[in-house]
């Protein structure tokens, strides 16, 4: 072979390599690693991947997931009237419900016989032990008379709940079977990372065992569901029917329950860390609820106008409102207007970080609370209590001896409810007729926010403020009303 015939030979080889290591840094050409005659990752093994480490397919991961994943089909007796709603017909949101609901019926149509009728709704749950427990959402079973879920191979079992937890939107359900069920694997949920590849699996719709993959758009998501928010925000397509789901990462573990959707939305959907599920899971197998840890006071987030007026430093920490009287915080010596920045030396950023810490904590158990009160640090011992039922907690109210106005707490739940900016002041919860409050025209709903000039934060301000100001006969009233603040005096 000639000189030049040999370049031209040994140029080509090296362009043809050259092109290979081009289509390789592309994708378009994946190579497998390989060890010991298997892929060097099982997870992996689920589905190639290219030089970039994205899955050219989900297909084994899905078949090998799917048994694990069950269907679940509720019905509840609801009662009404004999005139049913419209959105009674078209489901949640019916095109007449901002203008039309029971109320408008009852009053048009008068007393008509109550009627029971049957609500149907599909969910999704998967099977976390052999012998037929599965996790599913607290909504998905809320109130349900018969619960059937259906496995992957369509055999039908009649379930029960075994626990429930409404603030983590969590329930433990059990079937009764002698087969030995597939299971699916609880990972870890501290594990994932921004941006990882997950998958989930689920009902949407009815549409059993629909596959769906997407990335972790976001963690530590509060979306106002409820004091213990910490969801796991993905793109992963979750639609109604996916609540209860599993959220799987590659190594096809479990990392998060489906439970929210922005309805407005695209790509927008939110999970329980299953660290939070695996958390309460004795709780939930051994008493049916989840006892939590209680310090018996009401906080609040730190505004940037409160810092100033309480010369603070920062914003960091959850501000003290209210005191229980004879709940641990109180025999402890915390006070109103104290700043909790820290448990047992773990820092709190706000009141959303106070509660998760100390609902973690065991009933019994002693904890160290670092406060800041008028600028200096004090540590005090705290003996965890059990955090009352909401029930209990709703009950923190007046009665109606302040000129016929019964009054309570304003919660997270009812601040989100209603709309409000926040939790400070009071909202009328009852007006006694004739009352010199019902003629002066203060209704249910009403949130008090000053008192005679007197600022409401918490229930003992309002009650402090009016037993000064009703023994005069008198008090001016602050309040605000779907949005709206005006002045209301009332005498007796």
């Amino acid at each position: 072979m000639s000189i030049m015939k040999r370049k031209s030979f040994l140029i080509l080889i090296a362009a043809c390599f050259m092109g290979v290591i081009a289509l390789m840094s592309t994708g378009i050409v994946a190579v497998p690693t390989m060890s010991g005659g298997t892929m060097a990752s099982e997870a992996l093994a689920a589905g190639s991947v290219d030089m970039r480490g994205v899955p050219l397919s989900f297909a084994d991961l899905a078949e090998r997931l799917k048994p694990a994943v069950v269907n679940i089909r509720t019905t509840k007796t609801l009662t009404s009237g004999g005139m049913v709603p419209f959105s009674r017909h078209f489901g949640q949101g019916g095109p007449f419900d901002q203008f039309f609901g029971d109320e408008f019926f009852k009053r048009f149509f008068g007393d008509m016989p109550q009627r029971q009728f049957k609500q149907r709704s599909l969910g999704s749950g998967f099977i976390i032990s052999n012998d037929g427990y599965i996790f599913t959402n607290f909504h998905v079973v809320e109130k349900a008379d018969e619960i059937i879920v259906k496995l992957s191979d369509d055999r039908e079992y009649k379930a029960k709940t075994v626990g429930k937890d409404k603030n983590t939107d969590i329930a433990l359900l059990k079937i009764e079977t002698d087969d030995s069920l597939p299971v699916a694997k609880l990972g870890d949920s501290s594990d994932l990372r921004v941006g990882d590849w997950v998958i989930a699996i689920g009902n949407p719709f009815g549409l059993s065992q629909t596959v769906t993959a997407g990335i972790v758009s976001a963690k530590g998501r509060v979306i106002g569901a409820g004091p213990y928010d910490d969801f796991i925000q993905t793109d992963a397509s979750i639609n109604p029917g996916n609540s209860g789901g599993p959220l799987f990462n590659l190594s096809g573990e479990v990392v998060g329950i489906n439970t929210a959707i922005v309805a407005q939305g695209q790509g927008i959907g939110f999970a329980i860390p299953v660290n939070m599920a695996k958390g309460i899971l004795p709780d939930l197998k051994e008493r049916g609820k989840v006892i939590r840890g209680w310090l018996g006071v009401s906080v609040q987030d730190i505004t940037e106008e409160l810092a100033k007026s309480l010369d603070l430093k920062n914003r960091e920490g959850a501000l003290v409102a209210d005191v229980f009287k004879g709940d641990p915080a109180d025999r402890a010596g915390i006070e109103p207007k104290d700043v909790i920045i820290a448990v047992d030396g773990k820092p709190v950023k706000d009141t959303h970080d106070l509660l998760r810490l100390i609902a973690e904590k065991n009933v019994g158990h002693s904890v160290k609370v670092t406060i800041v009160r008028n600028g200096n640090h004090k540590v005090y011992t705290v003996k965890i209590a059990e955090r009352p039922e909401q029930e209990t907690l709703a009950k923190r109210e007046t009665t109606g001896e302040f000129f016929g106005i019964s009054v309570q707490e304003i919660t997270p739940e009812i601040a989100q409810h209603l709309g409000l900016s926040s939790t400070d002041g009071v909202i009328v919860r009852d007006v006694q007729d004739g009352s010199p409050a019902d003629e002066a025209g203060i209704m249910v709903q009403d949130v008090i926010l000053e008192v005679n000039k007197v600022k409401i934060v918490s229930i003992r301000d309002y009650e402090l403020a009016m037993k000064k100001t009703y023994a005069k006969g008198s008090a001016l009233l602050w309040i605000e009303r779907n949005g709206e603040k005006i002045f209301i005096p009332v005498q007796k």
